[in-house]
């Protein structure tokens, strides 16, 4: 859904040489195909797989500039298998999830765009925030819950301040004096923000408002128990956010620029769901071996920059520039959707299935962020309700926001939980 006016553009520059393509094939195809319909079926299984084949050739060509970091791939499955030192597995790895992450989305839009507005909206839902899955569920199996409430956390942070401030900033430089948007769709995402902090804040306080003696020995039962209520409330509140958004009140959230019939899906639905199987599966070994790296890692940097501030960029990378593009084209709606929508899908679909996730898999996931992870949450959530209630932007508040979230990193960089590994492991790593 949110890639959908980036997709558009992509298809107005490519559909033209894709049919030309097509068109040169089709009588080769169709000159062996004269005798019986059991040829044609051979020929028309075909056709769709040298259809599809060049529909994704196109996407790659015209995203080249995130698709070349594709060639980072090989060595980085490979290092795992090789046991090449950890700081290179995590690098290379790293890279390597950024154009994965951008393939996954464009594989899920292709899809939707061919199963209907309403399961179209849970496929972007489901396989929007994938690589956070995955790189959560991967984490949580090593047991890393810190990291992984870090990179949860810091996904939206990520979102609310510097993408929708760069979204402000190149936008408001781009459309002087002011950028406009729809405060009905913003309102409502702000809504939504502030009941997930608030569900987000409760376990914390509940933690820290007990006598230190008590906390592990009398109640560590009932923190896990409201953490995984909590989240089957927030997931029911995604829901009905879902249906409000794609059923009962749609309009909110149309922007003027919005011209969905002009978007013509490249690939075919096999072709779509392949595509998407095959990313998914390179995701998940991609990430395990990034999040095997971390506790190396954690050595040179905290886990609090880890999580809140590099694994986000991994998952979250393709959608930035897709923001900052649609601004600076002043289509605020689309942005915003793209920044803060993505925050509410974190806070509200995202976290839930992990924490839930935890429970399935016996690892003690709660929603009990520290006070300083709670505290960054809170005040960014009020300064993105502040800049987003007058309907207005302007590259002013997109300094702000990215100001914000540049103490954030620093703050996280200084974290005093760095771990100094041992020195003879050090010198084996390396």
């Amino acid at each position: 859904m949110s890639r959908k006016e980036l997709l558009r553009d992509m298809r107005k520059k490519t559909l033209d040489s894709r049919g030309q393509h097509i068109t040169e094939s089709e009588p080769l195809l169709n000159g062996e195909s004269s005798n019986g319909s059991r040829r044609d079926g051979e020929v028309k299984g075909r056709n769709w797989i040298v259809s599809d084949l060049i529909g994704i050739k196109d996407m790659m060509v015209e995203q080249w500039y995130i698709n070349i970091f594709l060639l980072v791939l090989p060595p980085a499955i490979l290092s795992e298998y090789l046991e090449w030192s950890k700081p290179i597995i995590f690098v290379l790895n790293f890279i390597a999830i950024i154009p994965l992450a951008n393939l996954l989305g464009s594989a899920t839009e292709e899809l939707a765009l061919r199963t209907g507005e309403t399961v179209g909206g849970l496929l972007n839902a489901t396989f929007g925030n994938a690589v956070e899955l995955i790189l959560s569920i991967a984490a949580l199996q090593k047991g890393l819950i810190n990291v992984v409430q870090g990179s949860l956390l810091g996904s939206i942070l990520s979102n609310l301040l510097l993408v929708l401030g760069m979204s402000f900033f190149f936008g408001g430089i781009k459309n002087p004096p002011e950028q406009s948007f729809n405060l009905t769709g913003a309102g409502t995402f702000a809504s939504l923000l502030l009941v997930s902090c608030i569900g987000l804040c409760v376990p914390a306080l509940f933690h820290n408002v007990l006598p230190g003696a008590q906390q592990k020995l009398l109640y560590p039962d009932d923190e896990i128990m409201l953490s995984r209520v909590v989240a089957i409330i927030l997931g029911f509140v995604y829901i009905m956010y879902l249906v409000f958004q794609l059923k009962t009140h749609s309009d909110f959230f149309e922007s003027e620029e919005d011209e969905e019939d002009d978007v013509v899906p490249i690939l075919s639905p096999a072709g779509a769901t392949v595509m998407l199987i095959v990313v998914t599966l390179i995701v998940a070994v991609c990430s395990e071996a990034l999040t095997g790296s971390i506790e190396v890692m954690s050595g040179f940097m905290s886990e609090a920059f880890i999580g809140v501030i590099l694994l986000p960029l991994v998952g979250n990378a393709a959608e930035h520039l897709t923001a900052v593009t649609v601004a600076m084209k002043n289509k605020m709606d689309l942005a915003i959707g793209v920044a803060v929508g993505s925050s509410t899908q974190i806070a509200l679909f995202v976290i839930p299935v992990i924490t839930l996730a935890g429970w399935v898999i016996d690892q003690p996931m709660d929603l009990n962020f520290r006070i300083f992870d709670t505290g960054l949450l809170v005040l960014t959530v009020l300064i993105v309700n502040l800049t987003l209630m007058d309907g207005k932007s302007n590259w002013l508040e997109g300094i702000m926001l990215i100001s914000t979230y540049v103490i954030i990193a620093f703050a996280c960089w200084f974290n005093p939980e760095r771990n100094t590994p041992p020195e003879s492991t050090m010198h084996m790593e390396l």
